[in-house]
């Protein structure tokens, strides 16, 4: 069967054209649904054969209304389905509201793409025992786009209702479908008049009914919401848990130095002190200074990053203008402890995003790393290469290696690395931290492999300029 209706029809103007129209209220969507289903449950319950006119959302919420009506009803009832037509999809079955029929009985309208409906959702239920309906109109707001120019539909806001049972209105709306219908549309058995009134009996059943099923909707929006609050509580919960953690971590890693600090010059202190060990303990003195400046230092730089991270812009950066000069810095670092350090970067590399002064410290901070955990005579390497849409960095060593159950942890807050050996390696564990922040708002990566008294070899991966960078993924191999 084909129908079409004309593109003038509203059927808010039908019900607001009568004589003493009904009030329009606001209300939400969820009260319209608990309407919807207050009057299918009549139907069901009272097995009345109606002819329906809907143009509901087309979400299996309000679909799975008229097919629980259908299948308790049958072939008595028939469901007249308007359904907007999209533009460009051609035939009688391009809508994009378009819903599987429920069945034979399931007749699809077809609107025009401009028809005024888009804006209105209706159920209409014609029957000899009981006639009624419900509307839902959504006011366009006049507010001008500034850039177009155009009026704009603001979604958000509550929905006019009217709900009525009055023969008057609901007959208005059915002449005005009758004389929408396009003359080439297949015959629609439409001439019905509507009763005056329902029977009481059955309004009771149905403001009970309403009433039930609005206690329903709130019962399940109050459920909602306090799933809702109990997330975000627990969110909140663990934010401050990882807050405390944080700052805990933070005065242990502070007090440490400053108990060294106190050690030594206690020990200064002694009458009978020889000047070997006074040496001894004022290099200690200087060793902790120096660690809780690297501490406090590192601490300032990654709370900077963190504070500004998203308002960080990214700018072009060539590899081969960065990466020799901060080599070339480690250079002596590196021939007093005898380490091999070389480089490879070829000067074509293309250009890469990263923040201002990024990929400076990203360098720095894995560069350092490699020659502090390469013993005397090792070596370390850095080379750039491109690797698809992006630039990718790789730093190597022959260093002493990360146990395959503390790579997970490299990047975290404070930690280092724990070896065997009686070298107290230093630094603030914050390193790593801060490479992996700034990639994160580059859009580029970072992968470990490792093993043991063999070596580590970091690889960065840095979004070439004309690739979308994306988030971070931190993989350990």
């Amino acid at each position: 069967m084909n129908v079409s209706l004309a593109k003038d029809l509203s059927v808010y103007q039908l019900v607001m054209g009568v004589q003493v129209p009904p009030k329009p209220l606001s209300l939400s969507p969820a009260t319209l649904l608990s309407l919807v289903r207050a009057q299918i449950d009549l139907l069901i319950e009272q097995q009345i054969a109606a002819t329906l006119w809907v143009k509901l959302p087309p979400e299996k919420i309000w679909q799975s209304e008229l097919a629980r009506y259908q299948s308790s009803v049958g072939a008595s009832s028939f469901i007249y389905t308007c359904q907007i037509e999209e533009s460009g999809k051609g035939g009688n079955g391009g809508t994009g509201e378009e819903n599987t029929p429920l069945s034979a009985y399931d007749v699809p309208v077809h609107l025009p793409p401009d028809s005024q409906l888009r804006r209105e959702s209706f159920l209409m239920v014609l029957s000899p025992q009981f006639c009624s309906l419900i509307l839902a109109h959504r006011p366009l707001k006049k507010r001008k786009n500034q850039t177009s120019g155009k009026l704009n539909t603001n979604k958000n806001q509550p929905l006019l209702i009217i709900t009525t049972v009055e023969g008057r209105v609901i007959q208005q709306v059915l002449n005005g479908i009758q004389q929408a219908i396009t003359p080439e549309s297949s015959p629609v058995a439409i001439d019905f008049i509507c009763p005056t009134a329902p029977q009481a009996a059955l309004m009771n059943q149905l403001f009970t009914k309403q009433l039930l099923r609005q206690d329903e909707i709130n019962r399940q929006i109050i459920t909602a919401r306090t799933t809702k609050l109990q997330q975000l509580n627990q969110e909140l919960h663990n934010k401050d848990q990882l807050q405390d953690e944080y700052l805990n971590n933070l005065c242990h890693e502070l007090r440490t130095p400053l108990t060294h600090m106190k050690t030594a010059l206690s020990l200064l202190n002694s009458p009978n002190l020889k000047p070997p060990q006074r040496q001894r303990y004022l290099q200690m003195l200087n060793t902790q200074c120096d660690q809780q400046n690297s501490l406090i230092t590192g601490l300032l730089e990654l709370v900077q990053i963190e504070r500004n991270l998203e308002g960080m812009a990214l700018e072009s950066v060539q590899v081969s203008e960065i990466v020799p000069g901060v080599v070339s810095t480690y250079q002596p670092v590196a021939q007093e402890k005898g380490i091999m350090l070389a480089y490879t970067v070829p000067t074509e590399l293309p250009s890469i995003w990263c923040v201002s002064g990024g990929l400076r410290q990203i360098v720095i901070n894995l560069l350092h790393n490699s020659i502090k955990f390469t013993p005397n005579g090792g070596q370390v390497w850095v080379r750039a290469r491109i690797q698809g849409d992006y630039v990718q960095l790789e730093f190597r060593d022959t260093g002493i290696g990360i146990a395959e159950n503390e790579i997970p942890k490299i990047f975290d807050r404070f930690y280092r690395v724990r070896t065997a050996a009686t070298e107290n390696y230093g630094g603030a564990g914050l390193g790593l931290t801060i490479v992996q922040q700034l990639l994160l708002r580059c859009g580029g990566s970072i992968s470990v492999k490792s093993k043991l008294y063999e070596g580590s070899t970091f690889t960065v991966q840095l979004p070439t300029v004309g690739n979308t960078p994306r988030a971070i993924a931190i993989e350990n191999e």
